[in-house]
């Protein structure tokens, strides 16, 4: 990753500040963007913490530094306000994973089924689902069903393996999606550290591998990772989710020494936005995200359902 000029840095910064207030905009950040990204945002944030930003905000423009299905999400809560991406390219191949039409032929084959969406998935996949979930409170959303019905839960399969471990919930029916980023980091990255600082404590994304998962200290959503470092008397974290998250930690606790678990914990998506793109976005309000009234309703609705039970 590239990083820029402070002096460049800095200027774009005050242009974004300017533009922000000019078009009476919101900036929604991941915490897996760029730094410099980061320090621009209004609200620096998981998927949950965006999505319910996006619900209450009075905000006559709303610029997501993002993936395109958090763009999405945005939009389906503000269906009447532009919402703008960055970078169109910014994508997510987990959410490519699951298909309109393969996701048709699963609920066929499972009519009993409650399907539940992760938001890391299309509008078009969200609008054939009954709830959605992030990370954050899949596991709520999954107790929220009743236990005699079959879950088909789509698309990360260790998202899923973690819910059903936590809720003992054995009837759900997992989809063979992955984040790959999350499955890059493996056991031997966290013994390496663990070697390296064996006072440390080892927080992990649900995203991970169940191998990789059962090897921490501590499992959790990017909020509740940023929660519990806020809270726990320890000192040493070796963090095992995308490395962009190390750097709102690092701001939040500069007293604790935070280890990120891997360079390859990195997504070529999340890094795509810029501040230079976020600029050219403000200035031209360029890369409006759009979702097709028929598509947008339903999904829209399984959103709701998700916020309901967060």
């Amino acid at each position: 990753m590239v990083v820029p000029d402070p002096q460049a840095a800095e200027a774009l910064a005050e242009r974004i500040g300017a533009l922000r207030r000019q078009r009476r905009a919101v900036i929604l950040a991941h915490n897996y963007q760029r730094p410099e990204v980061q320090d621009v945002a209004d609200i620096v944030g998981d998927s949950l913490a965006m999505a319910r930003e996006a619900a209450k905000t009075d905000a006559q423009t709303i610029v997501l530094c993002g993936v395109h299905f958090m763009a999405e999400t945005a939009k389906l809560l503000n269906p009447d306000r532009p919402v703008l991406v960055p970078d169109p390219n910014a994508g997510c191949p987990m959410a490519d994973m699951t298909a309109p039409r393969e996701l048709a032929e699963a609920k066929r084959q499972h009519p009993e089924a409650t399907v539940v969406a992760y938001v890391n998935s299309s509008a078009r996949v969200k609008a054939m689902a009954d709830i959605c979930c992030t990370s954050a409170n899949a596991v709520r959303v999954v107790e929220s069903i009743p236990a005699e019905k079959p879950i088909l839960f789509v698309p990360d399969v260790s998202l899923g393996e973690y819910a059903a471990e936590v809720t003992g919930r054995e009837n759900i029916i997992l989809w063979p999606g992955f984040c790959p980023t999350h499955h890059h980091i493996l056991a031997e990255h966290l013994q390496a550290r663990r070697r390296e600082h064996p006072d440390a404590e080892v927080l992990v994304h649900p995203e991970c591998t169940r191998e990789v998962r059962h090897m921490a200290d501590f499992i959790g959503s990017t909020s509740q990772m940023l929660r519990h470092v806020r809270e726990s008397p320890k000192r040493t974290f070796i963090i095992g989710t995308e490395f962009g998250v190390c750097h709102t930690l690092r701001k939040e606790n500069p007293e604790k020494e935070i280890i990120q678990v891997s360079s390859l914990a990195d997504c070529p998506d999340m890094k795509l936005t810029t501040l230079q793109k976020v600029t050219w976005s403000l200035e031209e309000m360029e890369h409006e995200v759009h979702v097709p009234k028929d598509v947008a309703d339903d999904a829209r609705r399984a959103i709701e359902r998700m916020l309901e039970v967060a």
